[in-house]
């Protein structure tokens, strides 16, 4: 139980995910990609290696369709993104992941490797292992895409 004056657990969880997801970000912006904002990438995050359709991605992003599709929208406009038809059903379409979002992805991981090698510095190799698999067992319940 949290006593008075102590953070909740999903605060402790937000803080360093927080900060991790800020030197991405600043690490996007100095290798060029400064033009899309977190609420976009949060949609291209959710973008499968074959393609994802909006629905899906609205789904996941916990957004309406309408404003997934406007997101994915300008994604595609700043050359993110491109939407293809789906070969399991012609009627839908899949929005992909282009040359550019790969790139910006390239660079993100560099920066998600360089923090997560920094926190096992801080905490020790056994106790970031024990962080994983914790995290891990609380995906079971808490991610219904997993």
């Amino acid at each position: 139980m949290v006593t008075e004056g102590e953070l909740n657990t999903g605060v402790l969880l937000f803080l360093p995910y927080r900060a991790l997801e800020n030197r991405v970000f600043a690490a996007l912006a100095e290798a060029g990609f400064d033009d899309f904002t977190p609420a976009q990438a949060r949609v291209m995050q959710r973008i499968g290696p074959h393609g994802t359709r909006l629905t899906e991605l609205a789904e996941q992003a916990q957004i309406t369709k309408q404003t997934a599709g406007f997101l994915v929208d300008q994604l595609e406009k700043s050359g993110y993104v491109t939407r293809v038809p789906d070969p399991t059903d012609r009627r839908a379409r899949l929005v992909c992941a282009a040359a550019k979002a790969r790139a910006a992805k390239e660079v993100a991981d560099a920066v998600v490797a360089q923090v997560e090698l920094e926190w096992e510095e801080h905490l020790g190799k056994r106790r970031m292992k024990q962080l994983r698999e914790a995290l891990t067992l609380l995906r079971e319940i808490t991610d219904p895409w997993a």
